[in-house]
C-alpha cells in the first residue's frame, strides 16, 4: 500500500529562532514535513507559488511585507493552500483583518504544541473538504439547466443587486440592509436580503435579529439537495416585510460554503424574489467573484477619499478583465459630504467615470439605528441619508412612483438612472 501522503507546510516568519522551533514540533508528526521556509512576505508569496503547500504559516509583523498583504496576494494565486496567521498580538482587530486577508486560522503567541498541531490538521481537513465540494459540484456548474427546477418552470425574473467594496469600514453592510428595506417599500415586491459577508457577517447585528435564527450554515452538506422550498425553510422574516438568509456564525463554518453554493442559491431566490440585495466582504476569493458574476447590478461603494480612490481603481481594472461592462458596475459615494474628503469631480477625472449615486454623511442617524436594530430608513425616515437610500431604491424600483413620491426624495432621478439598472 501506498504512504499517505504528508501535509506540507510552510514557515514564514522573521525570526530565526521561531522558524527552527516550528519546524521541531512538525517533525515530531509522522504525517507533516516543512515543504519550506520563508523570513518575509515577499519571500512567502515567490516559495507559495512554487511549492504550492499543504497549509501556510504566516506571521503577521514582519518588515519587508506584512502577513496580511502576503495573505491577501497568496489567497487569490495560491489559494488552495490556506493560511494560519501567528502573531503575539490577540485583539479582535487583528483577527478580523486577518480573516478578511484570507487566513482560515489565527494563533496568538505563544501557543502550545497541541494548539498548532491542531490547527494545521483543522485547516487541512477544511480545504479537502471544499475540495472535494467543488469537484461534486463542477459538472452541475457547467451545466445551465437547473435539475432542481421543475418542467416547464418560469424563467428568472428576479434582479440581483451585489454591493461590493475593496475597502472595508466604507459603510457597506448598513446601505445594503436600508436599500433592501427601502426596495420593499416602494415596490410592495417580494425583497430578500442575502448576507454574503460569509466570514464575519453583521446583517444580524444590524436588524436585531435572533443569535438562533437559521443561518445559511443550516444547508452545509445538503446543498446539492436544496430547492426553493428548503431555501425558504432558512430564510428568516424580518418586521420590515423583508426576508434575510443570515451569514454562517463562524468563519470555519463559512469555508465549507462554495461559489458553486451560493450561485445555486441566488438562482433560486430569483425565482421567488423581485430583489435580491447582496452583502459582500472585501476580498477577492471565490465565494465574493462568483456573487459579482451573477450580480445584474453591482452596487461599488467607496468614500472621497485617497485609500478607497486606490482600491476601487484597482477593482475598476479587475472587472473590466472579468468582462464587467459599465452598466453593470455603479459607483455609489457614500459620506459624499464628509469635509477634508476628495471633491467627487476629482474622483470622476481620476477613474474616468461618473458617479452616478451618491450618499450623505450621517454618523449620528446610522449609529443610532444601528444600536437600536432598526433601519434608518425606518427610524429616520425624513433624515437626508434616508432620502438618498430611497432615491437609489426608485432608480432600481421604477416601477413605485406613487410609493417613492411619500417617502424618497421629491428630487428627480438623475437622467439615465433607469436605464442603468433595466435588464
Amino acid at each position: 500500500m501506498a504512504e499517505a501522503e504528508k501535509i506540507r507546510i510552510l514557515i514564514v516568519d522573521d525570526i530565526a529562532d521561531t522558524r527552527d522551533n516550528l519546524a521541531k514540533l512538525i517533525g515530531f508528526e509522522p504525517d507533516m514535513e516543512v515543504a519550506g521556509t520563508a523570513d518575509g512576505g515577499q519571500a512567502a508569496v515567490n516559495l507559495a507559488k512554487k511549492e504550492r503547500p499543504h497549509v501556510i504559516l504566516m506571521d503577521i509583523n514582519m518588515p519587508d511585507m506584512d502577513g496580511i498583504t502576503a495573505t491577501e496576494i497568496i489567497s487569490n494565486t495560491v489559494p488552495e493552500s490556506p493560511i494560519i496567521m501567528m502573531s503575539v498580538q490577540g485583539e479582535q482587530d487583528y483577527l478580523r483583518r486577518s480573516m478578511l486577508a484570507g487566513a482560515r486560522e489565527f494563533l496568538v503567541k505563544p501557543f502550545s504544541a497541541d494548539e498548532l498541531i491542531n490547527a494545521i490538521r483543522h485547516v487541512h481537513e477544511l480545504e479537502k473538504v471544499k475540495r472535494a465540494r467543488y469537484a461534486a459540484a463542477a459538472p452541475a456548474a457547467a451545466s445551465p439547466v437547473n435539475p432542481l427546477a421543475p418542467a416547464g418552470a418560469p424563467r428568472v425574473t428576479g434582479e440581483i443587486i451585489t454591493f461590493f467594496s475593496p475597502k472595508g469600514g466604507v459603510g457597506r453592510t448598513t446601505i445594503a440592509t436600508n436599500l433592501a428595506v427601502a426596495l420593499h417599500q416602494l415596490s410592495q415586491k417580494p425583497v430578500v436580503l442575502v448576507d454574503g459577508s460569509l466570514p464575519f457577517g453583521d446583517i444580524a447585528v444590524i436588524l436585531n435579529m435572533s443569535p438562533k435564527a437559521k443561518t445559511i450554515a443550516d444547508l452545509i452538506g445538503s446543498f446539492d439537495n436544496t430547492d426553493s422550498d428548503v431555501l425558504e425553510s432558512v430564510l428568516v422574516s424580518h418586521s420590515t416585510g423583508i426576508k434575510v438568509l443570515l451569514a454562517p456564525p463562524t468563519p470555519e463554518s463559512a469555508e465549507l460554503i462554495t461559489g458553486a453554493n451560493m450561485k445555486h442559491i441566488l438562482e433560486l431566490l430569483r425565482e421567488r424574489y423581485a430583489y435580491i440585495v447582496v452583502d459582500t466582504w472585501p476580498s477577492f476569493q471565490e465565494q465574493v467573484i462568483t456573487m459579482l458574476d451573477v450580480a445584474d447590478v453591482i452596487l461599488t461603494l467607496m468614500t472621497l477619499e485617497i485609500t478607497s480612490l486606490k482600491n476601487v481603481r484597482v477593482f475598476m481594472e479587475i472587472a473590466e478583465k472579468l468582462g464587467y461592462g459599465s452598466d453593470k458596475v455603479q459607483l455609489v459615494a457614500n459620506r459624499n459630504d464628509s469635509s477634508g474628503g476628495i471633491k467627487a469631480s476629482d474622483v470622476e477625472a481620476s477613474l474616468g467615470r461618473k458617479i452616478p449615486h451618491t450618499i450623505v454623511s450621517d454618523g449620528r442617524t446610522l449609529v443610532l439605528a444601528v444600536n437600536r436594530g432598526v433601519p434608518f430608513v425606518i427610524s429616520h425616515r425624513e433624515s437626508q441619508v434616508a432620502k438618498d437610500i430611497f432615491t437609489l431604491a426608485q432608480r432600481i424600483s421604477a416601477e413605485a412612483p406613487e410609493a417613492a413620491a411619500t417617502g424618497a426624495a421629491k428630487t428627480p432621478a438623475r437622467a439615465g438612472g433607469m436605464r442603468l439598472f433595466a435588464r
